[in-house]
Formats: C-alpha cells, structure tokens, sequence
C-alpha cells in the first residue's frame, strides 16, 4: 500500500477560505459603515439621494451574495477534497496547481 500525505490541494483551499473569509467581511463592513451614515439623511437628501440609496443598497446586496457563493462554492470543493493522497498523486497536485 502507498504511503499516504497530506493532499497539498485540501490545505491549498483551506488557505483559501482563510484567507478570503475576513476579507468578504472586510468588504461588508467597508459597505455598511458608509451605507448606514448615509442613510441617517444628513448626507445627502431628495429625489437623488433615494434613488442612488436604492442603487446602493442593490449593489451592496449583490456583493454580499456573490462572496457568499464564493465561500459556498469553496467549503463545497474543500468537503469532496481527501485530506490525503498518495506521495505520488501530491506530486502530481503540486504541479498540475504549481503549489509550493
């Protein structure tokens, strides 16, 4: 039987959605700060400003959505990784994915 190692692509993705995870709530934050001084009317106020809120708020929520798919997408492929591979199939990882 082969010996078994660590499958460089599961931790690959691990260090992904390490990586990745803070900065869509960055992001999040960096929005809703903003949005909510916006939004208390001393900003900005009139036909305008109700229009570019709603513009905003659109984008904010299609943001929001699109990193959630990402990090949805990303558990998905780590949870069908094996933690372990053969050296020789790791081997093979690492070069197919050029990983250190």
């Amino acid at each position: 039987m082969a010996a078994m190692v660590r499958n460089p692509l599961h931790e690959a993705l691990q260090q992904a959605v390490r990586t990745i995870g803070p900065m869509l709530e960055q992001i999040d934050a960096d929005v809703d700060r903003p949005t909510r001084m916006f939004r208390t009317g001393k900003v900005w106020t009139g036909p305008a400003a109700k229009q570019f809120d709603a513009q905003l708020a659109q984008f904010s929520s299609r943001a929001r959505s699109s990193g959630q798919a990402i990090m949805d997408e990303l558990r998905q492929v780590l949870s069908r990784t094996p933690t372990e591979v053969t050296e020789e199939e790791a081997a093979s990882i690492k070069r197919k994915y050029r990983l250190g």
